[in-house]
């Protein structure tokens, strides 16, 4: 796997991580360079709609995405009242 989309919330927005060199380089082509640090971290969100293009456009490419999308991780964090 070269890239990783997971559901962060309800609304279906997605958290985007870099799993590979080859990911972080094809991610590279796609974002600006204030971005890449973001990149590297996993602190770039993407819309719903915005993941499917990214994920559409990484696999033709041959960039191998694991697209999480049954869960959130807001359903799995400890809740708290």
């Amino acid at each position: 796997m070269d890239v990783c989309l997971t559901n962060v919330d309800n609304n279906l927005n997605k958290s985007l991580t870099p799993k590979s060199v080859h990911g972080m380089l094809w991610l590279q082509t796609h974002f600006e360079e204030l971005q890449w640090e973001a990149l590297s971290d996993g602190r770039v969100m993407l819309s719903k709609e915005d993941a499917i293009s990214l994920k559409n456009d990484a696999e033709l490419a041959g960039v191998k995405i694991e697209y999480i999308s049954d869960i959130s991780i807001l359903d799995v964090l400890p809740k708290t009242n």
